[in-house]
C-alpha cells in the first residue's frame, strides 16, 4: 500500500522558516519525480517544486530562491525548506508522485499540511 505523509506544516511569521517533510512507504520514492503542490483558500491547486529521480530541481517562480527541495533517499522521504515566508505562502502543501508502478500507472497525493504566515 502506498502512503504519502506530509509533517512540519504550522503558523510561523512573515520572514520565518519552515521544513517540511513527506514520508513516503509502499514504494522506493528514489524511483520517482516527487512534486510539492500547495492549494490556497479559494485558488488551484498549484505545483511548488519538482525533484526527479536523479536529483534535477525545478521550482514555480513564486517561490524561487527561497524554498529548497531535496530528498533522503534511505529514509524514503522528500522535504522542503521554506524562507523567508510571506503571507501569500499560506496554503495547505501536499506531496505528490505519479508513474509507472508495478501494479500501473498511479497518481498519489498525501493528505495535506496547514502553512499559515501571519504575525
Amino acid at each position: 500500500q502506498v502512503t504519502l505523509v506530509e509533517s512540519g506544516g504550522g503558523l510561523v511569521q512573515p520572514g520565518g522558516s519552515l521544513r517540511l517533510s513527506c514520508a513516503a512507504s509502499g514504494f522506493t520514492s528514489s524511483r520517482y519525480d516527487m512534486r510539492w503542490y500547495r492549494q490556497a483558500p479559494g485558488k488551484e491547486r498549484e505545483l511548488v517544486a519538482v525533484i526527479g529521480s536523479v536529483g534535477t530541481t525545478n521550482y514555480a517562480d513564486a517561490v524561487k530562491g527561497r524554498f529548497t527541495i531535496s530528498r533522503d533517499n534511505a529514509k524514503n522521504t522528500m522535504y522542503l525548506q521554506m524562507n523567508n515566508l510571506k503571507s501569500e505562502d499560506t496554503a495547505v502543501y501536499y506531496c505528490n508522485v505519479d508513474g509507472d508502478f508495478a501494479w500501473g500507472r498511479r497518481d498519489y497525493w498525501g493528505q495535506g499540511t496547514q502553512v499559515t504566515v501571519s504575525s
